[in-house]
């Protein structure tokens, strides 16, 4: 979707930041920037700078920063369109009615009606719990230990017994079958014709992280199978992309997340106090949820059932955290099976006292494959420290590595030493070399970015503070020079409003609608320049980055130049004069 830019930047105008970002976050003034603490990490001190003068934010701390469009995105988990529509409310500015081709506003109605559908769905099941035919429902709720404000914030409800009582209701609404089927509250099939997904359940809507209502899930009144159900994929509904109570996890600021494995766990623990906790739709943990999950938090405690479908379930979570970055623990739950249960049985406090106790997952995985040896037999044991050196072997950085040893030979009475030495022996014999290093894939890690790269946003974001820089560099520097696109973008509009007389980076980023680009520019105005104590050395780091900048640009061009290309020779022979010049300019920092 596209809004014209007038439109973006009066609406950008019309919040002040400073404003905005008070709403959530208490600020006072020092000097001419205000501070807080900073809602994206947890601190004590506050490192949160925001400008009125730049309208732009920034942490210290944690490196968050940007416009108010980026503050509310960050904040709400909006995309740039929504938080553009929060913040035209916010603001009193009326936005156009955008156009849309043919298929677009087919795919949007289609939408817009299959979220319709579930909150109107939604809306009759909790109708149908008050009701004489939802009593066995009540009563199983009440029983679970659910109060009714529990049961309201959750819009818990009934399906009735009567395998085509929704359906009817829809129909009455107005919903055709075909609507119902492709929502997931109806099958259709030629034995049976029309019935309801959900009958004699207990339901729990699912809603997403903007509390609309994308599908459900039931637990049967009585003995039939399965006991869980849940709706199947739909144009709104993704299991392995969506999670149980985030909706209400999100707003917790709570710095990590309690992952269980059921709706019951969830609504237990938000009822005891614990508003952190979310689960995985009926299906095991995907990347897709560690990937969600890390826009929120950076550390999640797993507390699974205590069986052994539950430890299972843990040791296959653990991994695919830690291969999106994600610190895990696990929280022991005997003697019961699961929260729900050990709430009822010994409180909230208790289970504090759990979090705060929780195991390493590394840790939690040694000891339950402890358990697969004879730990009093020699040869039990050796072959126990062979496995626990091939999965020492598996962490890439040497220092974690190292910590890790010195964590299990403390643990199992063994010498430090002596497991390293296993660790490397092991490492030789299985192929993987000493230390042992595996890459992990590329959808879960960050690529470590080149010195160039680094210069370029280092340079855009000087230049950008300090007007003189740039009136000493742009005569050398063009937004040519800088050879990744985005930046070769934004360096174009800040030379051009310099040309203009501005200097305005909230603005430029209004450029940016797609959420992955506005992030990336939000990065790039606030690139920290390592720590240069002296003048001396800020001005010697400066030229060295200008210097790179250009040298990079001519090498890429010369690699890209046809031989043919006589005019583009002359070009790169003059660029090559100038890095020249370049290499005795001095240039002053403030």
């Amino acid at each position: 979707m596209y809004y014209p830019e007038e439109i973006v930047e009066e609406v950008r105008i019309k919040n002040d930041i400073v404003d905005v970002i008070s709403g959530y976050v208490k600020l006072q003034k020092k000097g001419n920037s205000y501070f807080g603490l900073c809602p994206f990490h947890n601190e004590k001190s506050p490192s949160l700078s925001v400008s009125r003068d730049k309208q732009m934010y920034y942490c210290f701390g944690c490196g968050a920063g940007g416009n108010v469009f980026t503050f509310i995105m960050e904040y709400e988990n909006f995309s740039f369109v929504e938080a553009l529509k929060y913040l035209a409310e916010r603001a009193g500015v009326e936005l156009p009615q955008m156009e849309y081709s043919r298929e677009e506003q087919e795919k949007r109605d289609l939408r817009n009606a299959l979220l319709e559908i579930n909150k109107l769905a939604a809306k009759y099941y909790y109708a149908q719990l008050k009701t004489e035919k939802g009593r066995t429902a009540w009563k199983y709720l009440k029983e679970r230990g659910l109060d009714d404000e529990t049961i309201v914030h959750f819009g818990l409800g009934y399906s009735n017994k009567y395998s085509d009582d929704l359906s009817r209701y829809l129909k009455t609404m107005g919903y055709s079958e075909e609507l119902q089927q492709k929502a997931g509250l109806v099958t259709i099939d030629e034995k049976h014709g029309v019935h309801d997904k959900f009958w004699n359940r207990v339901m729990f809507p699912i809603m997403d992280v903007n509390n609309r209502v994308i599908g459900f899930g039931g637990r049967v009144m009585g003995d039939a199978k399965p006991k869980y159900l849940n709706s199947p994929e739909t144009m709104i509904f993704d299991k392995s992309r969506n999670l149980y109570g985030l909706h209400r996890a999100r707003t917790s600021r709570k710095p990590y997340f309690i992952v269980c494995e059921g709706y019951m766990d969830v609504i237990a623990l938000h009822q005891a106090g614990f508003q952190n906790a979310v689960a995985s739709l009926g299906t095991a943990l995907t990347s897709g949820h560690a990937s969600l999950i890390k826009r929120y938090v950076k550390d999640v405690y797993l507390t699974y059932d205590s069986d052994e479908a539950g430890t299972r379930a843990a040791l296959r979570a653990a991994p695919i955290l830690k291969a999106s970055g994600i610190n895990t623990k696990v929280i022991r739950m005997e003697p019961y099976k699961d929260p729900d249960e050990f709430i009822k049985n010994l409180g909230a406090e208790a289970f504090e006292e759990r979090i705060t106790n929780a195991e390493n997952s590394f840790m939690f995985g040694l000891r339950v494959l402890a358990k697969s040896y004879d730990m009093n037999s020699p040869e039990g044991k050796t072959e126990f420290f062979r496995e626990t050196a091939r999965r020492l072997g598996e962490f890439e950085e040497e220092i974690e590595r190292n910590n890790y040893i010195e964590a299990v030979a403390k643990t199992y009475h063994t010498g430090y030493e002596e497991l390293q030495k296993l660790v490397r022996k092991v490492a030789v014999q299985s192929g993987l070399a000493a230390p042992a290093v595996r890459a992990k894939p590329s959808v879960h890690r960050e690529k470590k970015e080149s010195g160039n790269t680094t210069s370029q946003k280092a340079l855009l974001t000087w230049m950008l503070e300090d007007e003189g820089v740039f009136g000493q560099i742009r005569k050398y520097i063009s937004p040519e020079d800088f050879t990744t696109k985005l930046y070769q973008d934004v360096a174009e509009m800040l030379y051009e409003q310099y040309d203009n007389g501005e200097r305005n980076p909230a603005k430029i980023m209004n450029h940016f609608t797609d959420e992955e680009e506005h992030r990336e520019v939000a990065k790039l105005f606030h690139t920290r320049i390592k720590e240069l104590t002296t003048k001396e050395e800020q001005e010697k780091a400066l030229k060295e980055m200008v210097i790179q900048v250009k040298r990079n640009s001519i090498e890429e061009k010369t690699a890209k130049l046809a031989p043919t290309d006589i005019q583009g020779l002359q070009l790169l022979m003059d660029a090559k004069r100038s890095l020249q010049d370049l290499e005795k300019l001095h240039i002053s920092v403030k």
